[in-house]
């Protein structure tokens, strides 16, 4: 029987969950559901000053709203717990101690200037830089005299040289290294406390991580890794490294960028679906390109669908996966974009007549705006075009507003304007000028249902003023 899979999402909480961060985590969970695996959420918070307590719960709160539940987590605590690396230093003592034990690991008292040194030596030599091994072969009475001096000591793990390390990556095909290439590595620092290759290493292998799928800047990591893991007596998960994600200028999203963070895009009103559509199809393709559900995303998930290019984050795209997911959005939620905006008991007739005109709240705010407020001075070109209409247009619109008060509806409003010989766009333009300052919007028929009958008068009376007496400067219709 084969053994379960079991991915992780293992984020440092040092800033914004971005989407690149988030992508990772989306493919991870999708390959778990897809295989009826688990998804772990570990936090790695050995950087002591860099680790944001806020940040932990921020980015719990962000996978949750996009949906990408974990088995087990920080706050849904196992067997193999804790899911927090600053509350497991007693395992990677044990695991250091089963290292050095070993010989497989010894303590460095190079200091930094030392190795800066000895890298700018390799550099001139025509050399790839890597650990001279200065401390590799001290005795116990060497290591007690620098420890005497006061140096402080990192760990590092010993490569043994001359062997070939391969793997097959599960998205850049096979993959080998020497093991001169890789040098001995930092496995603890000077503060005592994890680096990062060994602490993530050790918690794979102890969570029973079975495949991980990260980011291409990792590359180098897993041969490290999967030494450290076999020396601790155990097999490393299967690794895949996924292309990075890059904004417009073609640089990898960081989570300095802010324009790409989950919490600004959540806090702009996209939505989760929209994030999740977009993100499932950046370095994985899927057999169509239309809407997927949440289901229908974790169904199609291959791994052999998984590119090599880099994945371009476009806000056009992410804008269109936004319109799909509006269009199929349930209108309470569209209600609550309208919420406070529009008077009370007005939220489900408002958005059903503006809904396709609704990408983000912004949109209901500024259509909110023009159906009930007072709207600012129309530029030159609609105070023209709302001219151009001529007086005779807006006395035939003020007698159809009036009809359709009192029982005629919108076709009488049509009816009347039709009578002065306008038709299409010249009937229709600039009555939507007239009443929105805009030339495009929700059908009018829709939108004069929701906009008060006295604000309808009021912008058809400014508008026939201006036919009347055009003119170029601030005065023309205003409400």
């Amino acid at each position: 029987m084969p053994s379960p899979v079991v991915t992780r999402f293992a984020p440092s909480p040092t800033g914004a969950l971005h989407l690149g961060n988030v992508r990772t985590a989306l493919f991870n969970w999708l390959y778990a559901r897809r295989h009826g695996g688990r998804f772990v959420l570990r936090i790695e918070d050995t950087d002591r000053e860099r680790s944001d307590e806020t940040q932990v719960g921020a980015l719990m709160a962000e996978l949750a709203w996009l949906g990408l539940d974990w088995d087990a987590g920080p706050d849904r605590e196992d067997a193999a717990g804790p899911y927090r690396q600053s509350a497991r230093a007693e395992r990677y003592a044990a695991g250091f101690a089963r290292l050095e034990a070993a010989g497989r690991a010894y303590p460095c008292y190079c200091t930094p200037f030392e190795l800066e040194v000895a890298r700018r030596s390799q550099l001139a030599a025509g050399r790839p830089p890597r650990y001279p091994g200065t401390c590799a072969a001290l005795g116990p009475a060497e290591r007690a005299a620098r420890a005497a001096e006061g140096r402080p000591a990192t760990l590092r793990f010993r490569v043994t040289p001359g062997e070939v390390l391969s793997y097959e990556d599960l998205v850049r095909g096979p993959q080998r290294f020497a093991s001169e290439e890789l040098g001995d590595f930092v496995i603890r620092r000077a503060d005592g406390s994890a680096a990062f290759l060994f602490s993530n290493a050790l918690d794979d292998a102890a969570m029973g991580v079975s495949h991980v799928l990260r980011g291409e800047d990792h590359v180098a990591n897993t041969p490290r890794q999967q030494l450290i893991v076999r020396a601790l007596g155990a097999e490393p998960p299967r690794y895949g490294h996924l292309p990075l994600l890059v904004g417009p200028g073609g640089a990898p999203l960081s989570k300095r960028d802010g324009s790409a963070a989950v919490a600004g895009l959540r806090a702009e009103g996209y939505l989760p679906e929209a994030v999740l559509n977009l993100l499932a199809r950046l370095g994985h393709s899927y057999a169509t390109d239309g809407w997927l559900t949440r289901d229908e995303l974790v169904a199609g998930f291959e791994l052999g669908a998984l590119g090599r290019a880099p994945a371009h984050f476009d806000r056009a795209q992410l804008r269109y996966w936004q319109k799909e997911a509006v269009h199929r959005a349930p209108a309470a939620l569209l209600e609550g974009w309208a919420r406070g905006r529009v008077p009370p008991g007005q939220e489900q007739a408002f958005v059903a007549a503006v809904r396709a005109n609704l990408e983000l709240p912004a949109d209901a705010a500024l259509w909110a705006h023009i159906v009930y407020g007072e709207l600012p001075c129309a530029d030159a070109g609609i105070r023209e075009l709302i001219a151009g209409a001529g007086a005779a247009f807006y006395d035939a619109a003020l007698a159809g507003h009036a009809a359709r008060a009192v029982g005629g509806g919108y076709a009488a409003l049509v009816t009347a304007l039709k009578a002065t010989g306008a038709s299409g766009a010249r009937l229709f333009k600039p009555l939507r000028a007239a009443l929105t300052q805009r030339l495009d919007g929700p059908e009018l028929e829709a939108l004069l249902t929701v906009m008060p009958a006295a604000t309808v008068r009021t912008r058809l009376e400014a508008a026939l003023r201006l036919a009347r007496h055009p003119d170029p400067s601030p005065g023309s219709p205003s409400r």
